[in-house]
């Protein structure tokens, strides 16, 4: 029995050893590296032109203008929500004061209501003694 639970523990610390020795091979992905212009790349030997380092605007590295659209319509779109959740929440604490007043107020008739049936049992158990006294 204890070479069996040896034998799967090193097979599972093998397991884990190698999982993490092929995780090393993968490298994450690095899109800070990654430029994404429409220019075509020109072969070394073929063209002798000098030609200058192109200028990038930020379009070509962060995308088109429909990439920036996008952009900005998901920032209106959060926007949005983030009103939505404000609106929500103001109508939450509305009904949670209001809840509270009335529980406040349930409690305080619930008080009063244990008090006035106290005061009808005294009145009872008093008339009672009085017509015990009378008889």
């Amino acid at each position: 029995m204890k070479k069996l639970h040896s034998i799967i523990l090193s097979l599972m610390i093998i397991g884990a050893c190698s999982g993490i020795s092929y995780a090393a091979e993968f490298t994450p992905l690095n899109f800070e590296d990654a430029t994404y212009s429409s220019e075509s790349k020109i072969a070394l030997g073929t063209n002798k032109q000098t030609a200058e380092p192109a200028k990038k605007s930020v379009t070509d590295v962060t995308g088109s203008q429909n990439m920036q659209g996008a952009i900005s319509q998901l920032d209106n779109a959060q926007v949005e929500v983030r009103n939505e959740l404000l609106n929500y929440k103001t109508k939450y604490s509305e009904i949670d004061a209001q809840y509270n007043k009335v529980k406040a107020e349930r409690a305080n008739l619930s008080k009063q209501i244990r008090a006035c049936e106290k005061k009808i049992n005294q009145l009872d158990k008093a008339k009672e003694k009085i017509r015990k006294n009378m008889i």
